[in-house]
This record gives structure tokens, sequence and C-alpha cells, in this order.
């Protein structure tokens, strides 16, 4: 049986505080189940600019924190923090702390870092994607027992910790571990330790380009579910690859009545032929109805249930959040 769908809405940039709390109370009231922010640190400069990647001006756990307390009931996520960039006893006692005020609305999202200019103009080490993941992996150990009963205890290669308990403890148990990657292994560590799988672009390039897209294609993304079914054969908590959540960023989303046309002017940004960006999964390109049916059949396909859309494109999936949430 499939899950039902739910909708996130992710942002980069407020103009004003306010404007960041209207945004969270926004997708609380449309319907959403989830607002959440990005993880990128730097802004405007030939940095940035040799990376593609856009400007966020706010910082992951501060904007959580307001998001927090701008709503009620609406989930506050991030999607997804870079490990790397944070002392990760540190990081496990600010995840916490938002766990303890989110009061179980907490969706807790987690990377190992890409973004290779960003590392070289913070001058956080870059290392080769290996031991990046390496010590991702001691991070998640750290924060199961950080948010877990009894005291720390891990000396790892990357992570060391003893002697402690992990405070505030959450009141509801750990809370949902979201691991976002596009790569064979970083999938098979989300099928095995998450509960929220997102698909990404495979972005071994370190930077946003047609490669990490041509990565995503429909017959790729196939592969990558595969990678995530056999991480979640080795679960040791005996929950199989249906107990996931798909997860999955649309990216490339236009709402149109002139759905040939769109493609055939999008698909060569991205070194695509315009079928290639029809299929593509983290593209959703139509009519609102059109749409509604190719999330009917992506979620039937790939398991996907779980969509993230960008703020820039609230107005115009209003009417898609309204008709599939919870169906």
């Amino acid at each position: 049986m499939s899950r039902p769908f739910r909708f996130g809405l992710q942002s980069y940039a407020a103009d004003t505080a306010e404007d960041w709390r209207q945004q969270a109370r926004r997708a609380e009231s449309m319907g959403f189940s989830t607002f959440s922010v990005a993880d990128h640190v730097i802004g405007p400069g030939p940095a940035l600019a040799a990376t593609n990647h856009p400007v966020q001006n706010v910082a992951a756990v501060p904007a959580m924190a307001v998001a927090i307390e701008a709503t009620d009931t609406i989930n506050i996520g991030s999607r997804v923090f870079c490990t790397d960039y944070r002392q990760p006893v540190m990081f496990a006692k600010e995840l916490a702390t938002l766990d303890f005020f989110a009061d179980g609305r907490l969706e807790l999202g987690l990377g190992c870092g890409w973004l290779q200019g960003e590392y070289e103009a913070m001058g956080v080490r870059w290392d080769r994607a290996g031991v990046r993941i390496d010590r991702f992996e001691e991070t998640i150990d750290l924060l199961r027992q950080h948010f877990g009963a009894g005291e720390v205890d891990i000396s790892g290669e990357h992570v060391e910790a003893t002697g402690f308990e992990g405070v505030p403890k959450p009141a509801d148990g750990v809370p949902p571990i979201m691991i976002g990657g596009g790569a064979k292994r970083i999938l098979g560590i989300a099928g095995r330790e998450a509960d929220i799988v997102s698909l990404n672009f495979d972005n071994s390039s370190g930077k946003i380009g047609p490669d990490g897209v041509g990565s995503s294609t429909a017959e790729l993304t196939e592969a990558k579910i595969g990678y995530v079914r056999d991480g979640a054969a080795e679960r040791s908590d005996g929950r199989g690859f249906d107990h996931l959540e798909i997860e999955i960023g649309a990216y490339f989303t236009v709402v149109t009545d002139d759905r040939t046309g769109t493609l055939g002017q999008m698909a060569p940004m991205f070194s695509l032929e315009p079928d290639q960006l029809a299929e593509h999964p983290h593209a959703l390109i139509g009519s609102v109805d059109a749409i509604c049916d190719q999330l009917a059949e992506r979620r039937e396909t790939y398991g996907i249930s779980y969509v993230t859309f960008g703020a820039s494109v609230v107005d115009a999936v209003g009417p898609i959040v309204e008709r599939l949430s919870g169906t």
C-alpha cells in the first residue's frame, strides 16, 4: 500500500525577519507538512558564483528556531544539514535544543556535504568523498547516542565523545531522520539508517551543473532506489524498505498549459532531451492535472510520496498540495 502524499516547502532566504515568519506560517496554512531550510553559509562573491549555487541569507539553526516559534503544527526541517560544518557534540546539542522547542515537530535532515567551493571559502577541509562519508556515519552514531538513554561513548577515527549524557532528551525519542544524497554509498547508508530518504543529484563534481542533473534521470533514479533497498536490507531495527519514506526535491517545477514548449525551452539548459526532462523525477512541468497524475505515477514507480517544492513556486503549487495531501 502506498504512503499518502505529503509536501514540503523549502526556503533559502527572507527579506526581513517578519518575512521569514510569514513564509513559515503560510506553508502551515496551505497544508504543507514541512517548512525547511537548506544549510549553506557563504554570501555573494566569486566563491559562490563558481559553484552556481543560490545565496542562502539565513543560517539554518536560528532560522529553524524562529520558524518553530512562528508556527503551531507544521514540521520544521533541515534539508539537509552539512555535518562537516559543525563540531559534532555541539551540533548534537543544538539539534536536541531545537527538538525541545519544536515539541515533536523537528525533521532532522542530514548530509555529508558536497559544495566544494563553499568548503574552501570557509576554510573547512575538503576531504575525499569516502572520508567525508566515514565522518558522517560516526556523526549519526553520536547523534543517536546523544538523543538516547545513558552516557555518550564514541571513539571513532573522526568523532570522539565520552563521559556525559546528552541533554535535553527528546520527549518522543529520536526525531525523524532524513538522509539526503545521490550516490551509491550514501543512499545505502540512508536505507540502513534513515526514516526518510531524500533522493538528490550525485553531486560528486562539487558544484551545480548538468552533470548533477544528468545523474538523476528516470533510469538512474531506478538504480538509486535499488541502492536504498540494499541498505534497508541491513537495518538493525527490522524495518525494511517499505517502512521508509522516499522524498525528492521538485527543483524544476513549472505549472503551465504549454508543457511541450516549456520542455523544449528548458531541456537544453541541462543537456537533456525534452522527453528526458519530461520524465526526470526532479521535474514537474505541466498543468495542475498533469502534475498530479505524474506524481501518482512516480509514487507507483519509485515509492516517492514526499515532495519538496521551492518557495518561489508556492502560489503555483498550492492547488497540487491541496488536492493530494494525505491521499
